[in-house]
């Protein structure tokens, strides 16, 4: 899966490639942190506006906005242009995949499921990679950022249950986020969420290959359509059945995540000790820092599918690798 980054003739796309990658989301990180001074300055604005009729001008109010068009502008144009490169830069990590299977497809095909692992599984794997791996590396690149942010809005202010502590805030949006992250993370491998994917799979694989067979040899049937679709009829059940429980779990911890900001600021909305605008800085701040612990529960169906498939592609490459073994000792 990885001789994208061992092989001589991808090296230019797969080092350069993952540098300007990142030197790029490293841009928009920076961008957000622009933005989120935007919003400080901009809803004190408001707030002065609101206290004390025709405290601001209209060209005033105008230029902030025209401020926040320009910072949005080069943000979603920086976005594009990466996630075009991304596209091109992960379909050629497929390439180099897939040229090493066709390379040893004589032995691979005797494997089950070949045909799938070939096919269908090297997109998956760089499809869900280009959200999830982009993703991960931003989710870092944000705490690097917002960390520092947030201990610095919340200096001298109350926050519920630490009191005055200066690192409170910080300390509580990390408790929160690790507990809702583990007791996730726990309840998923109780309800076996990969192990069921992979058995999906499976069973899919199976469904998939009996058509096939059927389509080229009538007299073929090593199962009946029947059987075999009873079989992925409940693996599938099982999974509904499974994630039942698990999105309930998840679903209801992101609905309450929503309230925890204003919870932790509460004691320093009472008393008045925050302008509109600050509080809605550290709100955006305490959001983008959550959101980054957070990363493994947010993605978490995408990371339960990449690791069901890269379960199966490497248990693929260990049996091409086994019969070029038995093939060498022959």
């Amino acid at each position: 899966m990885f001789k994208f980054f061992t092989q001589k003739q991808w090296r230019l796309w797969s080092w350069i490639g993952s540098l300007t990658i990142l030197l790029s989301l490293w841009f928009q990180v920076k961008i957000d942190v622009k933005i989120n001074v935007w919003f400080g300055t901009f809803y004190d604005m408001i707030q002065k506006a609101l206290s004390a009729p025709n405290s601001i001008t209209i060209e005033e109010y105008f230029a902030a906005l025209l401020s926040f068009i320009t910072l949005a502008g080069i943000y979603v144009g920086v976005y594009v242009v990466i996630k075009y490169f991304t596209s091109h830069f992960l379909f050629r990590w497929r390439t180099a995949m897939v040229n090493w299977y066709h390379s040893v497809y004589d032995k691979a095909r005797k494997i089950e499921g070949a045909s799938q692992r070939v096919q269908e599984d090297t997109i998956k794997f760089t499809r869900i990679m280009e959200n999830l791996g982009t993703s991960l590396i931003e989710a870092i690149m944000i705490l690097i950022e917002f960390t520092p942010i947030l201990f610095g809005l919340s200096i001298s202010i109350p926050i519920f249950f630490f009191g005055d502590w200066d690192y409170g805030l910080v300390t509580g949006a990390l408790l929160w986020t690790i507990a809702g992250t583990i007791f996730l993370v726990l309840l998923g491998y109780i309800l076996r969420l990969v192990g069921v994917e992979y058995d999906l799979q499976k069973q899919e694989a199976a469904y998939r290959k009996f058509l096939v067979i059927a389509e080229d040899d009538a007299t073929i049937r090593p199962k009946t359509l029947e059987e075999l679709f009873d079989d992925v009829r409940k693996i599938h059940f099982l999974s509904f059945f499974r994630y039942l429980f698990f999105d309930i779990a998840r679903i209801g911890y992101l609905q309450a995540n929503v309230l925890s900001a204003y919870v932790f600021l509460a004691p320093a909305i009472v008393a008045g000790v925050v302008t509109l605008g600050v509080m809605q800085q550290i709100i955006r701040a305490f959001n983008k820092f959550e959101g980054s612990i957070q990363y493994i529960l947010r993605s978490w169906p995408a990371i339960i599918e990449l690791a069901s498939v890269y379960k199966r592609l490497k248990e693929f490459e260990n049996n091409i690798n086994s019969a070029e073994s038995i093939d060498e000792k022959i």
